[in-house]
C-alpha cells in the first residue's frame, strides 16, 4: 500500500497540507487515545488519584506510544510501510529516541520519586515496543495478544502502579478490560485494513469501520465521564472533610 492510500482513513484530518494529514493518520489518535484512557483507568481505580501524576503519565504514553511507537511501526514493518516516506529513515530514528529520551527520563524521576515498580512496566514497555513494532525474533511478539498486552493491559497498570507502587489482584483483574478491549481494536482494525486493501466487502469494511469508531470513541468518553465522577466525588469529600467534620455533620462521609 502506497501512502497516498492512507489518507482516505477515516481518522485522517480532512483539512490542512498533505504531510500534516499525513504526520496526524500516523499517530492513529482514536487508538491512541484508548491506550491513555486505559492509564486514566488504572490511576482512578486507585481510590484518590493525584492528577498531577496522571497528567504525566499520559504524557509519557502518549510521547513514547502515541509518537515513538509509531513512527518505529512505520519503518519496522516487513511488508508494508503504512505511512511511505513521511520521514526518512535518520528522521524516524530521530523521533524514535527524542520521545524515548524524554519519557523513560520522565518516566524515571517519578518511578525513583514515588513508584520504584513502574521500573519494571517500563521495561516491559521498551521491549515490547522494538520486538512489535519491528517484528523481532521472526514476528513472534508482532501478534494480537501481545498488542493487548502492552497496549491495553500494562498502561492500565502503569497508571495504578504510579499512585500506590504495587499492584493488587484487584488491578490484575480489572486490567483484563483494557485487554479485552484492546485485542477487539487490533483484531477490527486488521479485518478492516485488510478488506480496504484489497478493496473488497466493502459493507462489512463500513460495518468494521463502524465498530473501531464505537469503540474507540466510546472508550475515550467514558475516560471523560469517570474524570468527572471522579472530580465530582473528590470535590464532595473535601467540602466533608473541611466543612462538615469539624462541625459533627459528616453527612457525606461514606
Amino acid at each position: 500500500m502506497n501512502d497516498d492510500s492512507r489518507l482516505n482513513e477515516w481518522f485522517v484530518p480532512k483539512f490542512g497540507p498533505r504531510r500534516f494529514r499525513m504526520f496526524c493518520g500516523m499517530l492513529f489518535l482514536p487508538y491512541t487515545g484508548m491506550c491513555i484512557s486505559f492509564v486514566v483507568w488504572g490511576s482512578l481505580i486507585s481510590g484518590s488519584p493525584d492528577y498531577e501524576k496522571v497528567a504525566i503519565l499520559v504524557l509519557i504514553y502518549f510521547v513514547a506510544l502515541g509518537i515513538g511507537a509509531h513512527v518505529a511501526d512505520n519503518i519496522g514493518s516487513k511488508k508494508i510501510k503504512p505511512w511511505g516516506d513521511l520521514f526518512t529513515k535518520k528522521q524516524s530514528w530521530i523521533i524514535i529516541l527524542t520521545c524515548l529520551g524524554f519519557s523513560y527520563g520522565l518516566g524515571l524521576y517519578y518511578a525513583l520519586l514515588y513508584a520504584p515498580m513502574l521500573v519494571i512496566i517500563g521495561i516491559i514497555e521498551g521491549f515490547f515496543l522494538f520486538a512489535y513494532n519491528f517484528e523481532l525474533f521472526r514476528g513472534m511478539f508482532h501478534k494480537n495478544y501481545w498488542f493487548a498486552l502492552s497496549w491495553g493491559m500494562l498502561p492500565f497498570l502503569a497508571g495504578f502502579v504510579l499512585q500506590t507502587n504495587t499492584i493488587t489482584s484487584i488491578s490484575l483483574f480489572l486490567s483484563l478490560i483494557p485487554f479485552m478491549l484492546s485485542y477487539m481494536e487490533i483484531r477490527i482494525s486488521r479485518l478492516y485494513k485488510n478488506n480496504k486493501r484489497n478493496n473488497s466487502k466493502t459493507m462489512t469494511t463500513y460495518q468494521y469501520e463502524l465498530l473501531l469508531k464505537l469503540l474507540s470513541i466510546g472508550t475515550i468518553s467514558l475516560t471523560f465521564i469517570f474524570l468527572l465522577v471522579s472530580s465530582i466525588l473528590a470535590q464532595k469529600a473535601t467540602f466533608n472533610d473541611l466543612f462538615l467534620l469539624p462541625l459533627g455533620l459528616g453527612f457525606f462521609k461514606n
